[in-house]
């Protein structure tokens, strides 16, 4: 710009005469060509800078006072996750969008841009003086601000703004103000770009950043969603098309829009005519062509996952947001999540994913008033193989549709779990056979008793519970001991395994079932030390107890539960990612003895008609509640583990004359309602792969019961002595623990017992 004010040479100092654009020119001299663009909204919005007051000293000084540092943001991307096997389950992110390098991008796609934004890009640097000129003259002479000048570096620099407000709508709203301020700020920090980039770099940059409607964030994001095809393969009307939506997406969308946005496109067209980038018979050709969109509307998120998985897909969300290997603070993991371009690789099996979600679904109904969860976990590892339920991942309730995940945790997505009944059992068998208590084991297991007074890690527990609720019975008038384990187990004997808490103690079951992941609810409270805990009154989630069955058929090895197994940038880079931590809950020893006991379940007990078509050998338990409001098999192989929970969603549905999947129950029970669920989903899973053994151990069945007809057995010991906690011998060759007869009339805290559960 020539040192000379603009103007007629003959008029008098302080004098300003001549056209506005002489006028528009006064306020902008001083400070020369690198901030010409600095005043860029006084020639775009007024007829002459005078009007807002503005001076080259102040506009000087503003423009000093910014700081130079301008850093771009790692663009949010989308992100992909996948199966075990690679396949993808969703794409998740905050902004749709893939970042392409120069050499990705369709070479028309870039002039086409170019043209229609700044064609003198290449020509000028961070400010067009050229531009500016024509844009203030016209505007000053119009009285409006038709014309901007802008150049494609200062888009850039906005589009940068508007990123890093993310979904701040008050800093997207700043950050889009067109202000005197704002305008000299885009200025410097992009003369600061071009002194650090290349103008294809910019290009490059602009067309990944760029906004083109519907959700679509730069131009492969664009590509896919309106032609659905990559950005390197565009045509030259496709390419114009999409060009042209970024001044307005709103106004040339093609799919409201299509007439507009023919328009628009053939605008683009011309330019790229005009700039000698296309021939005439392209143009003819390029104008003569149809829209041709091929759109797809926009999937983002779990609700779009295949096979069910959007429950487990949802899961990994909650991980990459809570486990401190992404971040040290929940802003640094939100920000992980949020900035996405990951690619995250899981456990997920999606054959045996295909195999649990086929039984919840074939087995339940979604209109049924109840519903089915199953977890599949692979024992020794801690990988999640599968995560299904009935009613499907979605915001519809009309449809039946829910996003609570009800195989985890509340604070993973999930419900506040439910009652497991009788599968708890086998964590206190765990803990009695670790504390040294032979498998043969027997106690006096009569059909009905009172909670006896039990030891806690803190004290005792005594029972002042009023009613039925001071006692525990059986489910059947039949079951009358005494019993051992094994049969015990098999029948599912509420009052054999209270008798065995009281000798064991509840702080050592507690132990037990910390070391088996159980450190609180699913809800997250911390559960008390009450002998009704064996009988499954915790509210637990179907991975926890999936998990536990998986440390059985590992032979005790526990190992936390992982859902990934690597995650890249899509630049190539790892990122951390939580690892399964393994520790010995108990012995193997411990171990083989409990897989002889379950095994005896399946084999002679309330899980006998759930065996396998292939006839290998499965272990596990039944569970019922009270009132049959959830009903649960948790059953293993050595090589795949799977707990299925049955019940209303809420917990409020009593199973009783019910009708599930097509079919009437007068009552479920473990064996009846979630089992077949279990074994229509192994049976599919571990199709054709090879069979494992466990390893047992010999437990000798006990002596037949007397006949209840035959003549009384010999007087036993006085009962004084059991009385008062000395322990025994009583008739049939069992030890009575300490306290059993006559416990249960102290008058110690910690009452209170919720229903026993059943078989």
């Amino acid at each position: 710009m020539a040192s000379q004010r603009p103007g007629n040479p003959g008029t008098p100092s302080g004098e300003h005469r001549g056209s506005p654009l002489d006028k528009a020119g006064l306020g902008i001299k001083f400070l020369g060509v690198s901030v010409l663009s600095g005043v860029l909204l006084a020639g775009m919005a007024l007829p002459a800078v005078g009007a807002l007051g503005l001076t080259a000293k102040n506009t000087a000084e503003s423009f000093a006072n910014i700081p130079d540092d301008f850093k771009t943001p790692a663009l949010s991307q989308a992100t992909q996750i996948f199966d075990a096997k690679g396949g993808l389950i969703a794409k998740v992110y905050e902004r749709d969008r893939t970042v392409l390098t120069a050499e990705q991008m369709a070479p028309v796609m870039r002039q086409a841009q170019v043209d229609i934004e700044d064609a003198r890009f290449y020509e000028h640097g961070a400010v067009d003086l050229k531009g500016v000129l024509r844009a203030a003259g016209k505007n000053a002479e119009s009285g409006t601000t038709a014309q901007g000048a802008s150049t494609l570096t200062q888009q850039y620099v906005k589009n940068v703004n508007v990123e890093k407000a993310g979904d701040d709508v008050a800093a997207v709203q700043e950050a889009q103000r067109k202000t005197l301020g704002r305008k000299i700020q885009e200025l410097k920090y992009a003369i600061k770009l071009e002194e650090d980039l290349t103008k294809d770099q910019i290009l490059t940059n602009y067309l990944n950043i760029t906004f083109y409607g519907h959700q679509a964030y730069g131009i492969e994001a664009a590509s896919q969603r309106y032609f659905s095809k990559t950005n390197k393969d565009l045509t030259v009307p496709e390419a114009a098309m999409l060009a042209g939506l970024v001044q307005n997406p709103s106004a040339y969308d093609p799919v409201r829009f299509p007439e507009a946005a023919l328009k628009r496109r053939n605008v683009v067209i011309d330019k790229l005519l005009e700039n000698k980038h296309i021939t005439a018979d392209q143009a003819k050709e390029a104008k003569a062509a149809p829209l041709g969109l091929k759109y797809k509307d926009p999937q983002n998120g779990c609700i779009t996952a295949n096979a069910g998985m959007g429950f487990f897909c949802d899961y990994v969300r909650h991980v990459v947001k809570q486990d401190p290997t992404f971040g040290k603070s929940a802003a640094e993991r939100k920000k992980l999540w949020d900035q996405g371009g990951l690619n995250i690789y899981t456990t997920l099996d999606p054959d045996k994913q295909a195999a649990a979600q086929n039984a919840v679904t074939k087995k339940v109904k979604v209109t049924d008033p109840v519903s089915a969860a199953a977890t599949m976990m692979e024992p020794g590892s801690g990988k999640i193989l599968a995560m299904a339920q009935t009613r499907p991942y979605g915001l519809d309730p009309n449809k039946n549709q829910t996003v609570v995940n009800l195989n985890v945790d509340a604070s993973m997505g999930g419900g506040n779990g439910f009652q497991t009944g009788s599968t708890f059992k086998p964590i206190l068998a765990a803990a009695a056979l670790e504390s040294g208590m032979p498998p043969t084991q027997a106690f006096p297991s009569e059909n009905r008793i009172d909670y006896p007074s039990m030891t806690t890690c803190a004290g005792t527990w005594k029972n002042n519970a009023k009613g039925k609720d001071r006692s525990v019975g059986n489910e059947s008038a039949s079951e009358v001991g005494p019993y051992e384990l094994k049969e015990a187990m098999a029948k599912s004997v509420n009052t054999y395994f209270v008798q065995m808490e009281q000798q064991v103690g509840l702080c050592a079951m507690k132990q037990m079932a910390n070391k088996l992941g159980i450190s609180q609810t699913a809800k997250g409270d911390p559960f008390l030390e009450v002998p009704s805990m064996v009988l499954g009154t915790l509210e637990l989630s179907p991975l926890t107890m999936a998990n536990v069955y998986a440390t059985f058929a590992a032979r005790g090895k526990y190992c936390t539960p992982v859902a990934i197994s690597k995650i890249t940038t899509v630049d190539g880079k790892d990122v951390p990612v939580p690892q399964s931590t393994c520790s010995q809950a108990f012995s193997e020893g411990t171990a083989d003895a409990l897989n002889t006991v379950l095994l005896n379940v399946t084999e002679k007990g309330t899980g006998a008609a759930l065996q396998l078509d292939d006839g290998r050998k499965i272990a596990g338990k039944t569970g019922t509640t009270d009132k049959k409001r959830a009903a649960w098999f948790n059953g293993y192989t050595p090589q795949l583990a799977t707990a299925v929970w049955l019940g209303g969603p809420a917990g409020g549905v009593e199973m009783n004359n019910i009708t599930i999947g097509g079919h009437y129950f007068d009552t479920v029970f473990g064996a009846s309602g979630p089992g077949p669920i279990w074994q229509m989903a192994m049976n599919q899973a571990l199709a054709g792969s090879p069979k494992q053994d466990f390893v047992t151990i010999n437990i000798p069945d006990p002596a037949p019961k007397p006949d209840p007809n035959a003549t009384a057995p010999a007087t036993p010991p006085s009962g004084d002595a059991a009385a008062n906690g000395a322990g025994g011998m009583i008739g049939g060759g069992f030890t009575l623990p300490p306290g059993i007869i006559g416990g249960g009339n102290g008058n110690g805290n910690n009452g209170g017992n919720g229903k026993p559960g059943g078989h």
